[in-house]
């Protein structure tokens, strides 16, 4: 029961951290407001099954909710800055945890090629 309840609070301690200040988010969003841009990233959901599941588990706590700080899903202005710093140190940072965002993006499990995966979709133009 103490190890059941330990591993409890440490996930629930994990995902407060994760969403109280996940990344710097210096997107633009092409002139939409942040709430609509927000309000778009909410309707987005990766269109492989797997990969939504892992989106929806992991990511999607941080890149839907502007005030984490997160680049939203489907802002691509959001996420250009950071596209450009080119894949592998996007991964890296995912690994290893980048600003407010957890190792692992919450997701331990998860190989790298999941983590482009997810990368490229965030990323994509919503």
């Amino acid at each position: 029961m103490h190890s059941r309840l330990s591993t409890t609070f440490l996930l629930l301690v994990a995902l407060v951290l994760g969403t109280a200040g996940c990344s710097d988010n210096a997107g633009s969003g092409g002139g939409k407001s942040t709430a609509a841009l927000q309000q778009a990233s909410l309707q987005l959901q990766p269109a492989d099954k797997d990969l939504a599941g892992i989106y929806n588990r992991s990511c999607r706590s941080c890149h839907t909710v502007a005030a984490t700080g997160a680049p939203l899903t489907g802002d691509s202005a959001g996420w250009a800055e950071r596209m450009a710093k080119g894949m592998p140190t996007l991964v890296d940072n995912v690994v290893n945890g980048y600003g407010g965002m957890p190792p692992y993006g919450l997701c331990m499990d998860c190989d790298a090629a999941q983590f482009e995966a997810l990368i490229d979709f965030m990323a994509a133009e919503g």
